[in-house]
């Protein structure tokens, strides 16, 4: 599918705020998403995942969260998500879904979220917190134990076994939770893939079959819950 991608500002929490935007370039309605970035800033990968969404026919906005701060060493992301709002970031997410629900391209008017590492944190708080959202999907994102009972839409949830910094016995406590409290939820745990696995531009942690997997499962999941 034809695709054309720009970087946008959009209004949040009375300020103007920047993303990157891709849709198809054929005439819609397509159901939106916003890409939530990992703690390296919106990267060239994100700006490719925010594509890939496009050419599988969304449309999708990822918020810039560090204003054009970008790294590769993972000292200078930690430190740049140290400094990070998380309270304002929320609210550059909630503000990029209102931009993305006053598209004509866009319908329905509830917005989908999917975020990675601490983007998908954030997309967990928005699966609480945020308005006009249809479905939300974590990628190796940490889950507040005590939000289960406060989840409002639909929640898939994407890890690694292996991975050291969300362990899985975690979430599959979360999940237990979510199932008890009778959330619609599903979260798949990959045998052999660790944190950003779905990261094709870090060799050390991509694994191909779980991101395949995983990529396919959000879309399924989108596709299913916002249409």
């Amino acid at each position: 599918m034809e695709i054309q991608a720009a970087m946008i500002a959009f209004a949040a929490n009375g300020d103007n705020a920047p993303g990157y935007l891709a849709a198809p370039v054929e005439e819609g309605p397509y159901p939106g998403v916003v890409v939530i970035q990992e703690w390296w800033g919106l990267t060239d990968h994100i700006k490719a995942v925010v594509e890939r969404f496009a050419e599988a026919g969304f449309v999708a906005l990822a918020p810039d969260l560090y204003r054009g701060k970008v790294t590769t060493e993972p000292d200078e992301a930690r430190k740049l998500a140290m400094e990070l709002e998380m309270d304002q970031a929320v609210k550059d997410i909630q503000g990029a879904a209102e931009y993305l629900r006053d598209l004509k391209a866009v319908a329905p008017k509830q917005i989908g979220v999917v975020g990675f590492c601490m983007g998908g944190g954030l997309a967990a708080r928005m699966a609480v917190e945020g308005e006009h959202i249809g479905a939300v999907v974590v990628f190796y994102g940490r889950i507040n134990p005590d939000s289960t009972a406060h989840v409002r839409v639909p929640l898939l949830g994407l890890f690694g076994e292996t991975d050291g910094g969300i362990p899985a016995d975690g979430v599959r406590a979360a999940a237990e939770r979510l199932e008890q409290e009778g959330k619609t939820a599903e979260f798949h745990i990959y045998p052999e893939a660790g944190h950003a696995f779905f990261n094709d531009t870090r060799p050390a942690a991509y694994h191909h079959d779980a991101a395949a997997d995983a990529w396919q499962r959000t879309l399924d999941w989108f596709t299913k819950h916002l249409t």
